[in-house]
């Protein structure tokens, strides 16, 4: 199950890679940093909403292993109703978003007015993200892993090909890669809903469309998104915290960040593809109530996760250097680019465990301990560790990121340990 999500993924990335390769050809280091900021700006905005492809996969996978055809149909137009409905709101309320953000992020005095500009633009995909994120969780809650690899697909083609024009055709710079940005959102969510109407025909059951109207049907999904919520958010805050970081130290770095965190991106998306097959077959055989097969799964899937994150790591190794210069012809953005690179060779090493652990969780739907353990990592292992290593520059940052990775994977498997041992997930 795992190749489907793991080249769906790895798309994902591809928007802020295509991204960061058009306008880092444009000369200057201005429009590659409007798009790193703004960029960083919406990567936390919507993925604070992320619990809308993280609740629905754990939910959704329980009732498939419960066979209640019923709930897996009312899940898919809870979570749809809910991604529209917070994008709406966010484009209403844009104007003090995009100030507050701008105000926090803190570009310099040349770059602030086209990092406004990219938001100002960016801001309207909000209802297709959002709508996108309830498809794709419901996607892997089915088990129907392909379905995001196509949306994921139309969206990256739509936007390699939106960008080009955008930018070099009609010349509207880092405006350009935001609007192309919009349109290509779009054009995938339609496209999935087109493959989910098909799924659907798989479940029994009718889910009457006034149910949607009433509060009182997304209890459950409330419940379990509210934990992933705060533990998504703070995530968001170390990443758009890091960005800011960077911006501090000048325009160079901030640059070569953002072209590292792509690399990052990647190493995440990537082998959170074994992670979404965790969620969809944990889930499944906890409503099942088979604990054989729910340890099994994770047995396979870890090691299998394992192997694919040497291999970025000896990919890394051999072409990091390579990459960077195919992202940015920008001579003093690559030589900080190629001085931090080392971190991001350990990163795939670093990360496996805490994603293959959050896979665990959100399939189990025991998402008040992720938040829990988000909360000591951000507070008590990153933001410390950051404070204390400021004198070391760029290097206390990328070292804060590290331990912050490895400081989440310990605290979620000791909770592993303990709700096995407890019986929390299966009664002996």
């Amino acid at each position: 199950m795992a190749w489907p999500p793991m080249v769906s993924n790895i798309t994902t990335p591809l928007l802020g890679l295509v991204d960061t390769a058009v306008v880092g050809h444009l000369g200057t280091a201005i429009h590659l940093g409007a798009v790193a900021i703004g960029a960083s700006i919406f990567s936390f905005l919507f993925w604070a909403f992320g619990f809308l492809r993280m609740g629905s996969t754990g939910l959704t996978a329980q009732a498939l292993g419960r066979e209640d055809g019923q709930q897996v149909r009312a899940l898919l137009l809870q979570s749809l109703a809910m991604g529209i409905g917070i994008g709406l709101l966010l484009i209403v309320f844009q104007a003090p978003i995009i100030e507050l953000a701008i105000y926090f992020m803190a570009p310099s005095a040349e770059l602030e007015p086209w990092a406004r500009a990219y938001c100002e633009a960016r801001i309207y995909s909000a209802p297709a993200v959002l709508a996108g994120y309830a498809l794709m969780g419901w996607f892997f809650g089915v088990q129907y892993s392909k379905g995001p690899l196509w949306m994921l697909l139309v969206i990256n083609l739509a936007n390699m090909v939106l960008d080009y024009v955008a930018v070099y055709q009609w010349e509207m710079a880092s405006v350009g890669v935001a609007w192309a940005t919009v349109v290509s959102h779009y054009l995938g969510v339609v496209f999935a809903l087109v493959l989910a109407a098909k799924q659907l025909q798989r479940f029994d059951g009718h889910v009457p469309l006034v149910d949607l109207s009433k509060w009182l049907t997304y209890i459950e999904l409330v419940q379990v998104n509210r934990y992933l919520f705060v533990r998504t958010v703070l995530l968001l805050i170390v990443m758009t915290f890091f960005t800011a970081q960077g911006a501090r130290q000048g325009d160079a770095i901030l640059a070569a960040n953002a072209v590292l965190m792509t690399f990052l991106m990647i190493i995440s998306n990537a082998l959170d593809g074994f992670a979404f097959s965790v969620e969809a077959l944990c889930g499944e055989y906890l409503g099942r109530k088979n604990r054989d097969l729910f340890q099994k799964v994770i047995r396979l899937s870890t090691y299998w996760a394992v192997v694919a994150a040497v291999f970025l790591m000896l990919i890394f190794t051999a072409f990091g250097g390579l990459i960077i210069d195919l992202l940015t012809s920008v001579e003093s953005v690559r030589a900080q680019a190629k001085l931090y690179l080392p971190w991001l060779i350990a990163f795939p090493l670093l990360g496996i465990w805490s994603y293959m652990l959050d896979g665990i969780f959100i399939g189990t739907t025991s998402v008040k301990q992720m938040q829990n353990t988000m909360i000591i990592s951000v507070l008590g292992i990153f933001f410390p560790l950051w404070f204390i290593t400021q004198g070391l520059g760029n290097h206390g940052l990328w070292l804060s990121m590290a331990l912050f990775f490895i400081a989440r994977a310990a605290t979620l498997w000791w909770c592993y340990r303990c709700n096995l041992i407890k019986g929390l997930w299966f009664s002996d």
